[in-house]
């Protein structure tokens, strides 16, 4: 200990000589110093101190004084953690005068060589030549000495643990000097302690590589903030809430140790100290305020913060943790961030928290806590800013799910969603953002679940959840798929039913595999098994089946299954189905027992079975799965329906059948059993087909005789001809032992029964003319036998005409060899009798035409005509005209879209034959029957999708007008047409042909220089000014800027301006013509409609939640690089021409101006500080607009103040115009209020009607009042001009 204190002695006595040196104490002398404090404070011996005091003495120097300046230097200088443990160490040796040692400055270097330590690590020789190794790249470099690379990673390691390992006995020692010094007479040691030992922890991340070394650090740092919120060391609430305030930064971290540390600090040391401290307490009330101040936006670090302030809040008190959840109502009504943040704490509150909707407390849930929270989310539902609309969508319906468990809080939860809930989800579920929409289908499946069969959706709803089924996104398209559904399983309704079946199955056919194979699990379990569960508990003796006893709804499903829009995609689903072999034979079975349990029914209440039919569906339904299971079908069963169907029909003659269809189908109302029995037996004859290999040999011939002999009768319906043809060929096909057998078998009852056609046509077409020849000599009185039994005859005749006619197209597809030579002319004859040419008239030898006696014959001949046509190209050729020219001047609505029907079909055929006619097609696009515009539009689409049809001409302009067609199910097909195929198929098109589009929807033929025919063009157009002409075209247009990429909207932007405005103000396009007016009109409305703006997003986590910071960087960049091209190109292009407009306008008067001026200032308003910049060219335009755009703010700031004083509520309002706006009506209201009080209820008189002394005149005579009349003052008439126009009280 000798040398030792030699050592120190000799060191401190160097100091004194130079008392201006900065030089640092050196490491001996410090390990020596230590040395002697360690074995002082070990041994609790203060000999060895004593000693080197009197040795100081010796050479008239003081222990405290001569160590504590250069102890300092060399904390300030190295900094040293062996000299802060020396320093340390000196204040902890017994009998040590510790306050003429302990100085803040002196603390204040100690905490600055802590902090400093890991820096001083961080920037060492190991961590340096790491970095130089990280960042040398060459193969060289990797592999020169690599046995010395791992040395040196390594040695760092070490170094880097001992740094940490060399923190603990410092802190150790900082930790017992507390209990010696009291730090509240140094409040700036004490704020900065409480700094150092927050920041340590996040400090120490980066270098220990030990968890249990890390956890000492934190345990070290977590005593000394424990030891400082005593009292000794000061006021506990400013303490407190210094330590709080440290370390929030370090709890709303990313995930680590540092903010595990940071909130187990607070929640299990400090709130158990706040139990017994109020001023703790309030500390950690306000720290979750605070931290809802210092929530990031971006959604994984504010997810990050909603859960520390949560676990805060858990830890307070339960009237504390109320007064929160009320705080965070608040935010809901504040900015942007806030609300966001308000909206992602209430779900965790609710959650979180015992009983939030008062369920165990007498106050009931009105006034609980809860249900306030509830109704703010609610209301953030219809947020101004999307990202958080959407976000409290997901919330409220996580919340749903989570309060439904328990059946006493779903009182308090359906209370909140009777507050027009379904009004906030009709708005949502079309609302512009796609998240928003996603979130809303989300809350309705939700709501669904909670609600179950007593559910309150409105149509409406449902038929939105329908029409997002067709959604542009496929997400969305599945959220739909899924909240639907899920109505569905939960709802037995009719309506539910229908909707989901007209959305739902009709997804078979969409571009995305994943939705289809979702759209066949969701049939297999919705319709197919439940229709198997409710067959397999039908019995033939007992149970009953009907509305009454349909608890899943099965027959109304099996109805809405037949309906026509729906079969098409339930074949395709059964097809892909049994391809996969998903389906299972208890569907069979259950069908079979639902339709044996119907017949047994209907005889038991003794009814007449001729009457009977089968549940509507499931006919249709058998027929489609016994394809795919053919041993599940019981012949017996289709062998005894058979003939009861077939005893139905024999029972009654070919007339009566046909005089009974005729009335049947006249009736309004009325459900025609006829037509029922020939449905079924359309779908029986198809399952017998489809299990007609299983039939025995002999009931397989009887049937096809049988078959065979029906059909030569001629007096079957014409849906059951094409089931018995089929059925008969299949027959033969299969049951026939080669496959030339079969077509023989064929081709000779083909033959046979188109011999018997053709002599059935000729023998009516004979009889009418010999009919009409006779009555045009002698006409026989009415009402006579003679006359009525020849009417019957010849009702009798022309059923079996039409019957054969059809039965000859059936024919031609079956067997397209068949020789028709001999039923050509008749046909043509029949065909042609309408035509109104004399000279064809002669040419066809009928004298009367049988579109006028027998227009059903009439409309059968062109469909038979049709069908031959598609199997002989050169009769195509011959007759393409004729089928153009009936298309076009037909006034039947049913042969006008039976022709198109053939059209598509010779396109697909004969396409270039097709090709020239195209235009004389999509005229039916314009057609007044609904049905032939939507059949029309739906066949040129497929075509179009299949490459028949191009996009080329007038046809994508005419297909424009059925996005505002008047029949909604038009409109619907047109948007899915545009906003999902065409966006993927022909992405330019839109941009293409943006600007005809304008001028040809206005009837404008400017840009062509042509005139087109006056009739075609007003067909196809949307001409006129008034206001329902406008909106239409305004559709228009903004489904097909919806469908542009940014670049294009730029683009199109330009070319509005250039190809209409530019042409405007060269006089190219006359501004005194309407069209044109119309079109500049329109072009005004297209660049101020916010839909051509290209869209920036800064990134911000209010728009997108979820996106990722990289995105976010990029999108940013992209806004920021977008908004200067607009800038530019406005400067550049489009205000020049804005300008020679102008004054265009203005020199003829032109009430455009107005629309011209409303434009510019829609288009500058985002440029307010840059406009005379931008407008240097025209300071009268410029003012103007600045005088514009200043009064429009102004107005809108005052009806936004108007507004919120009359709903009485003080609101938050970011806009400093808003803000003063309200303010000044609020004083207004104010005042009028306190002058109606003093007047006793009196209103203020106005000042024309209170008594104002008048002045008399200076110069006091009648002549001067006259000279004042005729000539005012210079000074007076400058002081009225320079006077402020202030707004006067009414």
């Amino acid at each position: 200990m000798e040398e030792a204190i030699y050592l120190i002695v000799t060191e401190l006595e160097a100091h004194r000589d130079n008392p201006h040196s900065q030089r640092p104490i050196s490491e001996s002398t410090l390990l020596a110093l230590q040395t002697l404090l360690d074995y002082t404070i070990d041994k609790d011996d203060p000999i060895e101190i004593e000693n080197l005091s009197e040795q100081l003495s010796s050479k008239n120097l003081s222990l405290s004084s001569s160590l504590l300046h250069p102890l300092t230097s060399t904390m300030d200088s190295n900094h040293s953690l062996l000299a802060s443990k020396v320093y340390l160490s000196l204040l902890l040796t017994p009998n040590f005068p510790v306050l003429s040692l302990f100085t803040p400055m002196a603390f204040l270097s100690l905490l600055r060589t802590l902090r400093c330590s890991f820096k001083n690590s961080q920037s060492g020789p190991s961590s340096a030549n790491l970095g130089r190794k990280k960042r040398g790249g060459g193969s060289g470099g990797r592999s020169k000495n690599k046995g010395n690379s791992v040395e040196v990673g390594e040695t760092e390691r070490e170094a880097r643990e001992f740094d940490i390992r060399d923190l603990f006995p410092v802190l150790e020692r900082l930790h017992l000097v507390l209990g010696l010094i009291h730090l509240d007479r140094f409040p700036d040691s004490l704020k900065a302690l409480v700094q150092t030992m927050a920041e340590i922890p996040v400090m120490a991340l980066e270098f220990c590589g030990n968890s249990s070394n890390y956890n000492r650090l934190c345990n070290l740092c977590s005593d000394i903030l424990s030891e400082l919120l005593k009292s000794e060391h000061g006021d506990k609430a400013i303490t407190a809430a210094e330590v709080l305030k440290s370390l929030s930064s370090s709890i709303i971290l990313l995930k680590s140790q540092a903010r595990t540390f940071g909130l187990a600090f607070v929640v299990n040391i400090m709130a158990v100290m706040a139990r017994d401290s109020d001023e703790i307490r309030k500390a950690m009330v306000n720290l979750s305020k605070y931290l809802v101040g210092k929530a990031p936006e971006r959604a994984e670090p504010r997810a990050l913060a909603v859960e520390s302030i949560l676990e805060i809040v858990k830890a307070l008190e339960y009237k504390e943790q109320i007064d929160f959840a009320d705080y965070v109502v608040k935010m809901t009504c504040g900015k942007p961030q806030l609300r966001l943040l308000a909206v992602d704490l209430i779900p965790t509150l609710i959650m979180s928290l015992n009983d939030p909707l008062a369920v165990c407390s007498e106050i009931g849930y009105e006034s609980s806590w809860g249900f306030r929270c509830l109704h703010a989310l609610l209301q953030r539902c219809s947020d101004a800013t999307a990202g958080i609309r959407a976000r409290a969508l997901t919330n409220f319906a996580q919340l749903v799910g989570y309060l439904s468990r328990n059946e006493e809080n779903r009182t308090g939860l359906m209370e909140v969603i009777g507050f027009g809930i379904n009004d906030v989800l009709r708005k949502r579920c079309v609302d512009e953002k796609a998240a928003v929409r996603k979130a809303a289908l989300v809350l309705i499946s939700k709501l669904t679940a909670l609600q179950g069969e007593g559910g309150g959706f409105d149509d409406m709803l449902l038929k939105i959840m329908g029409m997002a089924c067709s959604d542009q996104l496929v997400s969305i398209r599945k959220a739909a798929i899924s909240a639907l559904s899920e109505t569905f399983r939960k709802v037995h309704n009719d309506n539910v039913t229908k909707e989901w079946l007209c959305s739902v199955p009709r997804l078979i056919a969409d571009n995305e595999s994943s939705i289809q194979e979702e759209c066949e699990n969701l049939f297999l379990e919705l319709v197919l098994d439940r229709i198997s569960r409710a067959g397999s508990n039908v019995d033939d003796s007992s149970g009953r089946l009907g509305r009454d006893h349909d608890s899943d709804g099965v027959l109304g499903l099996l109805k809405e299954i037949c309906n026509g829009e729906v079969t098409p995609w339930v074949k395709k689903i059964c097809i892909n189905l049994g391809k996969k072999k998903k389906l299972r034979p208890n569907i069979v079975v259950s069908l079979q027992n639902i339709i044996r349990k119907s017949e047994y029914m209907w005889k038991e209440d003794s009814k007449p079975i001729e009457k009977w039919i089968a549940p509507a569906g499931a006919w249709f339904l058998l027929s489609e799965v016994s394809g795919f299971l053919l041993k599940a079908v019981d012949w017996q069963f289709l062998y005894h329906h058979w003939e009861l169907l077939d005893k139905h029909e024999s029972s009654n003659s070919p007339l009566e059948k046909w005089q009974f269809l005729q009335e049947e189908e006249e009736a309004v109302g009325i459900e025609s059993n006829s037509v029922g029995w020939a449905g079924d037996r359309v779908y029986l004859l198809q399952t017998i087909s489809n299990v007609s290999v299983e039939l025995p040999a002999e009931p397989a011939a009887d049937l096809a005789h049988n078959l065979l002999k029906r059909i030569e009768d001629f007096s079957m319906h014409s849906m059951e001809v094409n089931a018995h043809v089929k059925a008969l060929r299949t027959l033969c096909k299969r049951k026939a032992k080669s496959p030339e057998e079969a077509d023989t078998l064929v081709i000779k009852w083909v033959h046979q029964l188109l011999s018997k056609a053709s002599k059935a046509l000729e023998t009516y077409m004979a009889k009418d003319s010999e009919i009409n020849k006779g009555s045009s000599l002698l006409t026989p009185p009415s009402g006579t036998r003679k006359g009525n039994r020849s009417s019957t005859t010849m009702s009798r005749l022309l059923a079996q005409a039409i019957a054969a006619v059809y039965t000859i197209g059936s024919l031609v597809i079956v067997c397209p060899s068949a020789d028709l030579k001999a039923i050509i002319p008749t046909l043509h004859n029949i065909i042609t009798s309408g035509i109104s040419d004399p000279k064809l008239k002669k040419l066809s030898g009928m004298s009367v035409s049988v579109k006028q006696m027998a227009p059903s014959l009439y409309i059968q001949a062109w469909l038979t005509m049709g069908k031959i046509c598609l199997a002989d190209g050169k009769l195509t050729k011959r007759y393409m005209p004729l089928f153009v020219q009936e298309m076009e001047k037909s006034n039947s609505a049913a042969l006008r879209n039976n022709i198109v029907v053939m059209m598509a079909d010779f396109c697909v055929r004969y396409t270039a034959l097709v090709d020239c006619y195209i235009s004389n097609i999509t005229k039916c696009l314009r057609d007044p029957c609904e049905l032939v515009r939507r059949q029309t539009f739906t066949l040129l689409s497929r075509l179009l999708q299949r490459d028949y049809v191009k996009w080329r001409g007038v046809l994508f302009l005419r297909f424009l007008l059925s996005l505002v067609d008047e029949s909604e199910k038009i409109r619907q097909l047109a948007d899915y047409l545009f906003g999902n195929i065409l966006k993927v198929k022909a992405p330019l098109l839109a941009y293409n042909s943006f600007v005809e589009a304008i001028f040809v929807l206005n009837d404008c033929n400017a840009h062509t220089g042509q005139t087109n025919s006056q009739k075609e063009s007003r067909l196809f157009s949307i001409r006129g000014n008034d206001e329902k002409s406008r909106c239409q075209r305004m559709h228009i247009y903004v489904s097909l800027l919806k469908q542009m990429a940014p670049e294009h909207l730029l683009a199109t932007f330009a070319k509005v301006c250039a190809e209409i405005l530019a042409s405007a103000s060269d006089g190219m396009l006359n501004i005194e013509d309407v069209t044109s007016q119309s079109v500049l009109q329109d072009a005004f409305q297209i660049l101020s409609c916010k839909e051509i703006r290209i869209p920036v997003n800064k990134g911000s986590s209010l728009e997108s939640s979820e996106m990722e910071e990289e995105v976010a960087e990029n999108a940013a960049v992209r806004g920021r690089i977008i908004t200067q091209v607009v800038k530019k190109g406005l400067i550049q292009n489009t205000i020049p021409i804005f300008i020679e407009l102008k004054r265009l306008l203005e020199s003829k008067n032109s009430p455009l101006s107005g629309s011209l001026m409303e434009c510019l200032r829609i288009l500058f308003k985002d440029y307010k500080n840059e406009i005379d910049e931008m407008l240097v060219a025209d300071k009268q335009l410029q003012k103007e607009l600045t005088y514009d755009i200043q009064k429009y703010e102004s107005l809108k700031a005052k009806s936004t103040a108007a507004e919120a004083v009359g709903k009485g509520g003080l609101q938050q309002h970011t806009g400093s115009k808003v803000s003063s706006a309200v303010a000044g009506a609020l004083a207004e209201v104010t005042a009028k209020s306190v002058l109606r009080d003093v007047n006793q209820g009196a209103g203020t008189p106005s000042l024309s009607a209170m008594n104002v002394p008048k002045l008399k005149s200076s110069t006091g005579t009648t002549g001067g009042i006259m000279a004042r009349h005729k000539g005012r003052s210079a000074a007076v008439l400058e002081s009225l001009r320079r006077r402020q126009s202030f707004d006067l009280d009414d």
